[in-house]
Formats: C-alpha cells, sequence, structure tokens
C-alpha cells in the first residue's frame, strides 16, 4: 500500500509543482475541521504482518514475512486502549489476510470495543473467508486497488481497467451484507486525469461502494534541496524505496484531485478537512459527503451537518464518526428531512430531492445513500524544512509501546528516531528595520 516518506517537496513552495491555474487553491477555512486529535480520534491503525502477496511500485515498506503474534497483537491493542479512544481500527500490513490468525485477530479487536476495518489488496479474499472475517466481527473492508499493481486478477494498466475488479469486490461485499465497502487508489502526476474514471466509476453504485479514497503519491526522487540526517549523522540511502517512473516529475496537491473530480461531477464540494502541524492552509485530510440514490445524485453535504454528525456521535457514542454502518449511510431521505430544519445547505438537498419526485426522476421508494470521497495528500516539506504532517493523524500506530505515524515508522525502525530535513539553501527571514 503506497504511502508517504519524509522526503518530499514542499506542499505551496515548492519550485516543482506546476502552478495549473485550472485547479484553484482550497479555503479549508470554508470546512468544518474535524475534531480529530492523537488521543481521540476517529481510527488507529494496526499492522498486523509486514508479509504481502503483491508489489506496488512505489511502495516503501519491506516484506520479510514477518507476523505479529497474538500476543504482540494484545500488547499492541493494549497501548491504543490507553492511550488512544478511536472508533475503528484499520488492520493493515503489509496485507492483513496474509496472517495466518487474521480471523482471530479481527475478533480481538472487535471484543476490545473497536469496529474492524481490513485494509487489503482483495488477493487472498474469497466468499468463504469474507463470511469467517463478518462472523468474527469484521465492520469493513478497504481494498487497494490501482495502477501501481501488477495484479493476476485485473491485468489492465489503466484505472478504467480495473472499475471491472472494483466492482466484484463491491458486489461481494455487498452480498455479505452490513458491511462497508471502500477502495483506496494512489494518485501521482501520470495518473492524475485517471481520477476521473474512478470517479465516473463510483457515482454508479452509492449502495455498494461506500468510500472513495485518493491517496496522493509521494516520492524521495522529488525532494528537492534538502538534506537529511538521523543521530546527527547525514542520511543519504534510502534501503526501503525503490524509485519508479510511475510517480511522474512532479507533485500533486488536494486541490488537483479537487479540480478532476468536478470534470466529472461540477457539484462536489468538500464538507470537512484535517489540516496541517505546520502549514494552516493545508488540507491533509478533505471529505466530500454525496447523498444520491441509484440513478441521480442531490447535491453534497454541508460542513454543518458533518460537525452535527460528528458531535452527536460523540456525545452518545463517546468516540468519533468513521467508517458509517450501511445502515446509517441508507438513512439519507430521514436525516436529510431532519437537518434540513436547521441547516441551508442541507435544504438545497432536500428541494433537489422533492423536486426529482415531483418530475417522476426519482421514486420514494428508493433509498437515498450518503457516498463518500476523500483526498489525502500526506508529509510534505516546507521550504524550511519543517514537515507537515497530518494535524490528528487517523493513522497512528504502535511501534515498541509508542504512537507514531504509520507512514513514517520506516524512520524509527531503520533510525530510532525521525530524520531532519536541512535545505542547502533557505532565504533568511526579513528582518525588521531599526528606526
Amino acid at each position: 500500500m503506497n504511502a508517504a516518506v519524509l522526503e518530499t517537496k514542499p506542499d505551496t513552495t515548492s519550485k516543482s509543482i506546476d502552478p495549473m491555474p485550472e485547479a484553484p487553491a482550497l479555503t479549508p477555512q470554508e470546512y468544518y475541521r474535524l475534531p480529530w486529535t492523537l488521543n481521540d480520534n476517529g481510527i488507529s491503525w494496526l499492522e498486523v504482518t509486514d508479509a504481502c502477496n503483491l508489489t506496488c511500485e512505489g511502495c516503501y515498506r519491506p516484506h520479510i514475512d514477518n507476523h505479529k503474534s497474538l500476543e504482540q497483537i494484545a500488547e499492541e491493542l493494549a497501548v491504543f486502549k490507553s492511550q488512544r479512544k478511536s472508533d475503528c481500527m484499520s488492520l493493515a500490513g503489509g496485507d492483513p489476510l496474509m496472517h495466518p490468525e487474521i480471523v482471530e485477530i479481527v475478533r480481538m479487536v472487535r471484543e476490545g470495543g473497536w469496529k474492524p476495518i481490513i485494509n487489503t489488496n482483495g488477493l487472498a479474499l474469497g466468499k468463504k473467508l469474507l463470511m469467517k472475517l463478518k462472523e468474527a466481527g469484521a465492520s469493513g473492508f478497504t481494498f487497494h486497488i490501482d495502477t501501481t499493481q501488477i495484479r493476476k486478477d485485473s491485468e489492465a494498466s489503466t484505472e478504467a481497467g480495473h472499475n471491472e475488479l472494483r466492482t466484484k469486490f463491491a458486489k461481494m461485499v455487498a452480498e455479505a451484507g452490513g458491511l462497508t465497502c471502500s477502495f483506496n487508489q494512489t494518485v501521482s502526476v501520470n495518473t492524475l486525469d485517471q481520477v476521473k474514471d474512478t470517479m465516473e466509476w463510483a457515482l454508479q453504485y452509492p449502495d455498494i461502494v461506500h468510500t472513495v479514497v485518493f491517496i496522493l503519491f509521494r516520492s524521495p526522487s522529488l525532494t528537492g534541496d534538502f538534506d537529511f540526517y538521523a543521530n546527527g549523522e547525514n542520511v543519504t540511502e534510502y534501503d526501503n524505496y525503490e524509485e519508479t517512473p510511475w510517480g511522474g516529475d512532479r507533485l500533486i496537491e488536494a486541490r488537483h484531485v479537487v479540480a478532476k473530480i468536478r470534470e466529472v461531477d461540477p457539484d462536489f464540494e468538500p464538507s470537512a478537512y484535517l489540516g496541517g502541524t505546520v502549514d494552516p492552509n493545508s488540507t491533509k485530510w478533505l471529505i466530500g459527503a454525496r447523498m444520491a440514490n441509484k440513478n441521480m445524485g442531490f447535491g453534497y453535504v454541508s460542513p454543518k451537518y458533518m460537525e452535527y454528525l460528528q458531535m452527536g456521535h460523540h456525545l452518545f457514542k463517546g468516540t468519533w464518526l468513521s467508517y458509517s454502518t450501511p445502515k446509517l449511510l441508507q438513512r439519507g431521505k430521514s436525516t436529510t428531512a431532519m437537518f434540513s430544519l436547521v441547516d441551508g445547505g442541507m435544504r438545497k438537498i432536500g428541494k433537489r430531492y422533492l423536486h426529482a419526485l415531483s418530475h417522476d426522476d426519482a421514486s420514494i421508494l428508493d433509498k437515498l445513500h450518503m457516498q463518500t470521497f476523500t483526498i489525502i495528500q500526506p508529509v510534505d516539506l516546507m521550504a524550511d524544512g519543517r514537515a507537515n504532517m497530518c494535524d490528528g493523524c487517523p493513522d497512528m500506530t504502535v511501534y515498541n509501546g509508542q504512537l507514531y505515524w504509520s507512514c513514517r515508522l520506516e524512520e524509527i525502525k531503520s533510525h530510532g528516531c525521525f530524520m531532519q530535513a536541512a535545505p542547502r539553501k533557505c532565504e533568511k527571514p526579513m528582518q525588521p528595520e531599526i528606526a
């Protein structure tokens, strides 16, 4: 699964990023800032193995078939329980389905009070294993499928070509019933335009494709003028990373993906986000949620709706909401009607829906679903060398009893500390004039 590595260019100051005037800047202040924090979050990230049955271009994680024991899993869950409250637990790797005791791990996570979400490429998933995982308490699956992969079950070289496989998994999960179904896709400048193909596909299936996540590619080759240090020594080797032309020659930002999505769905409008630890104008996680039946969409929920949803879940359940159940996602009509009373943004969706009903463009018998689209912009380096991480990161994991950003875990394993970036040439801050 592709994720971030420290060695990246700045997200707003990098000279290698084309300004792309067709992708205007985003204004995070217009959206609801998710109140997720280090110790109170929607999601946590449990890595059960580094074994994987697939090689992805640009993957930074070494695969040495190291399955964690159930005792290790229990110890890490205990750390999460004592240090971090969360609604869901993402089971990751490697590929977690490679672990011979994955069913028991899912049971342990469910009994611990979390909703287990299995992050997988799907190669090892059949109907028999799927039902065992559901019986053990799995809440859903997130399938990582994209053109970084050379797959036996889909030999496509484009994202559009993989949509048949995505549909297969979505229908398999839907047939099992009661499970969320999400899809991750890594996006580089070379595949940016193909976001439209995945989006067009997903819009057809609001009832069985609950979430699509676009993860922006990051690569050491696009570092720029930085030197890196760990434990006081210059770090020049990237033993865990293989360069790939798939990643292109420049970085993209969340705004570029938003622009591509709007070419397919002009109504697309984000409603919630997570900011950066350094850059206040960055949108590290950007979320838009659509109300639709099987035939048409009626708009995207408002920031106020997302705020009510999160605050209500925390008030009554004690956690910030993540990966809503299919049962909740199918209550679009009742939630739209209820929130239309207090929010103008939701009233627009309600009016569109009623208009469709009055013109026989929709049936009152059709369910109204909420379908989510998320854009993740991983770690970026600012011009002065500071790492702009996801503030309130949902993918914090445990290593040696401590919480760490999962996307930078290899730095801890290799060096025992995070690497520090030093610009080779940095403009000095302007000095105030002395009267």
